[in-house]
């Protein structure tokens, strides 16, 4: 195994001027983006895959990554959408006997820009007192004061807007020869896995561009609406905001998750903000105040809606809680058939604690009932 330490060394450089060196991953080149980590001890692929991730560098706080390769069904989008990714060991072989490939070979195809040998406990220690931030990594360029540079143009993820950058460029179906109910799904950076939830469950899903009007989505006289996650700032879409706003008004069923659920809140009166670090993992717990049980929950957002709000409204409910900081984890509208979540159900990190909200929302189409039980 050659000596990628020796051969290829990397910077990663923090927007506070905190300097780590290590050695170069995929890509040789350099790339910037705001840098967050995830507790997640498995699923690295689906993480680097997964559109909610666009313009962030992920640290990956497992012990070593690339161990079990790549394989396409993990996939979760077509490509990775990471704007780069720090490790500490990272390993070139793998041993799962399915997999497609490395994952230096997969990050290199895709033009990945990565950095290893990091000590990424000291890192996330950092991080976690001081906040998501900025960072670049490059494997290029080494004069330090340059780097600073580039990284002063990088723009905050507060006020970006990102799902345009990640949606789907035309409609299109899943689940096509099901006979359930038609979802109309705005696709904000959906994952796969979203949907084939949905479709398992019988629906007949036509996935739209972020930007479609709501007039061109109710065209297609759909039964219930689905609002997806995705990256960036909520607050600077006013386009998706406008939308939910019209079909909360048809009266049809909503359901909203992740990005879509501070979409629903916005939509609702209540405010988003920038959180310290956010929440990006396989293990947070997260209370459901409706039915009083508690789930493992797999998430992954750097923005969540304000309790302040919520408390105060006349028509929005909080539903659950996150039991690490008491963040708001789901709401519903007291007026008309719409609920959301912070998390992702899809995930099944508990590993299937969470499934039942894509049940729920079935019966909620179908019988005009949420939380029954």
């Amino acid at each position: 195994m050659k000596n990628r330490a020796l051969e290829h060394p990397a910077i990663l450089l923090l927007e506070d001027g905190t300097l780590w060196r290590g050695y170069a991953v995929g890509k040789i080149g350099t790339t910037t983006g705001e840098i967050c980590f995830n507790t997640g001890m498995t699923g690295y692929q689906e993480i680097y895959t997964d559109p909610s991730y666009y313009g962030q560098i992920i640290v990956n706080t497992t012990a070593h990554i690339g161990n079990y390769g790549v394989i396409a069904e993990d996939e979760e989008s077509a490509a990775p959408q990471i704007s780069g990714m720090v490790c500490n060991a990272f390993s070139e072989f793998y041993s799962r006997k399915l997999a497609d490939a490395g994952l230096q070979e997969y990050l290199e195809k895709h033009g990945v820009v990565a950095i290893a040998g990091v000590d990424t406990r000291a890192l996330v220690t950092h991080i976690r007192h001081k906040g998501a931030m900025n960072a670049i990594i490059s494997s290029e360029e080494f004069d330090i004061e340059k780097l600073k540079q580039y990284l002063a143009e990088t723009p905050s993820m507060k006020g970006l807007e990102l799902s345009s950058k990640v949606t789907t460029p035309s409609p299109y179906f899943v689940g096509e020869g099901n006979t359930g109910p038609k979802i109309a799904a705005l696709d904000l950076g959906v994952k796969r896995n979203i949907l084939r939830h949905l479709e398992k469950r019988g629906a007949v899903v036509q996935v739209f561009p972020a930007k479609t009007s709501f007039e061109e989505i109710e065209a297609w006289h759909p039964d219930a609406y689905f609002i997806s996650n995705g990256p960036g700032d909520p607050a600077a879409m006013p386009y998706a905001v406008a939308t939910v706003q019209k079909m909360l008004e048809t009266g049809k069923p909503l359901f909203g998750i992740c990005l879509g659920h501070q979409i629903l809140a916005l939509a609702s009166g209540i405010g988003t903000h920038k959180m310290h670090n956010g929440h990006r993992g396989l293990n947070h717990p997260v209370k459901n105040l409706i039915t009083g049980r508690c789930e493992v929950t797999s998430q992954n957002h750097g923005f969540g809606v304000n309790r302040e709000d919520i408390e105060k409204s006349k028509i929005v409910e909080i539903t659950h809680v996150n039991l690490n900081d008491g963040s708001i984890e789901g709401i519903r509208r007291k007026d008309c058939p719409a609920f959301s979540v912070q998390y992702h159900p899809e995930a099944s990190p508990g590993p299937h604690d969470a499934t039942y909200l894509f049940d729920e929302f079935m019966n909620l189409i179908k019988n005009g009932v949420l939380y029954a039980s």
